[in-house]
């Protein structure tokens, strides 16, 4: 599909935060946006890049009623020798596809998905800021725009991509975090939305996510929803225990989101020479490990967060420190190869690096 660029005119070009760690994350927007639209006579059509601005949706958009809903998020890198470099976007073109197919929305092509990033970045490389550890954070979104109260799929659907320049998820940057269990409220159960990205779950987590704030955790730690007894993800991470060499992680039940950065750490992990396994992790037994030190350290994994380490475990009002409390060796090793390979310091040889011309 051609993609038309639309012009930008002087005034709609933005100022840009000059210091560069004080960037914060998703806080500020590129001058352009990607816009396609897909109609049920037409397909997929119009393909453009626009100036960065609001939508004008009808108040019945059924996006605002029923939550059809759905977005991505990758990143873009700027490298020492002025190369500009996705990490493993066909990924996320398929994982995008896989939620409209749980949410009956279209699929969008995997070119189209990829071309209107690769063109909307290109534009935009002068936005791809260059201090350690930022980067370009790419949000790729689907919504049904039709006009009509009534619990059906849309006729209507915009996606779009937007981006903003960021630093670090967490404010303390690349320090150990707490995280807190929750074993009240529940996010997602097997059959339901969990396994695919759409604002929905997000919205069912901001009740436990801002009473863990207010107790000082940064993050809640969710259990399975039939039992709440095992393990499942954290809001914006999946979750890893390391047992010495050994990485442990919940398994892809159907209420987990299945993250590419999951994936990539359980591929370099072997790399490390450590051994992995995808299992059920029993709250009740982590707790007695982390208390007899057989858990050695602890760790998430997200595009937003990359690889944070977790310092803080807490339960039931329990809480216990993880390994000695710092970063682990592991978890350094993990972080320091994956940043490597999507900044272009360590070589990629996975082909997991896309590069934007």
């Amino acid at each position: 599909m051609d993609i038309a660029v639309l012009p930008l005119a002087p005034e709609q070009m933005k100022a840009r935060v000059a210091d560069e760690s004080k960037l914060g994350f998703g806080r500020q927007f590129t001058d352009r946006m990607f816009l396609a639209e897909w109609s049920v006579d037409r397909g997929w059509h119009s393909a453009r890049i626009k100036p960065y601005e609001p939508f004008v949706l009808d108040p019945a958009a059924l996006v605002f009623h029923y939550s059809q809903e759905i977005f991505e998020g990758l990143k873009a890198y700027k490298w020492q020798d002025n190369r500009i470099a996705l990490f493993r976007p066909e990924m996320n073109a398929r994982r995008f596809n896989h939620s409209a197919a749980r949410l009956c929305m279209p699929e969008v092509p995997e070119e189209l998905f990829l071309d209107g990033i690769d063109r909307l970045v290109s534009l935009e490389r002068d936005w791809i800021p260059t201090a350690p550890g930022t980067s370009l954070y790419i949000r790729p979104t689907m919504i049904a725009v039709e006009p009509v109260l009534g619990v059906k799929p849309s006729d209507h659907y915009y996606f779009y991509v937007i981006m903003s320049p960021v630093g670090a998820y967490y404010a303390a940057g690349f320090k150990p975090v707490s995280i807190m269990v929750e074993d009240r409220y529940v996010r997602a159960v097997p059959g339901g939305t969990g396994d695919a990205k759409t604002g929905g779950n997000y919205a069912a987590s901001l009740k436990a996510g801002l009473e863990a704030k207010k107790k000082g955790y940064d993050q809640v730690l969710w259990l399975d929803g039939r039992e709440r007894r095992y393990i499942e993800e954290v809001g914006a991470m999946n979750m890893f225990f390391a047992y010495g060499t050994h990485i442990v992680t919940a398994p892809l039940t159907g209420s987990i989101l299945s993250g590419i950065t999951r994936e990539s750490v359980l591929r370099l992990a072997l790399e490390l020479g450590c051994t992995v396994e995808e299992r059920m992790i029993d709250v009740e037994h982590l707790l007695q490990d982390m208390k007899s030190g057989a858990v050695t350290e602890a760790f998430g994994s997200g595009t937003a967060a990359v690889v944070t380490p977790v310092g803080r475990f807490c339960y039931k009002d329990e809480c216990l420190t993880v390994g000695n409390g710092g970063v682990g060796t592991i978890t350094q090793r993990l972080y320091d190869t994956l940043t490597g390979i999507q900044t272009g310091t360590i070589e990629d040889r996975f082909g997991w690096i896309r590069f934007v011309e």
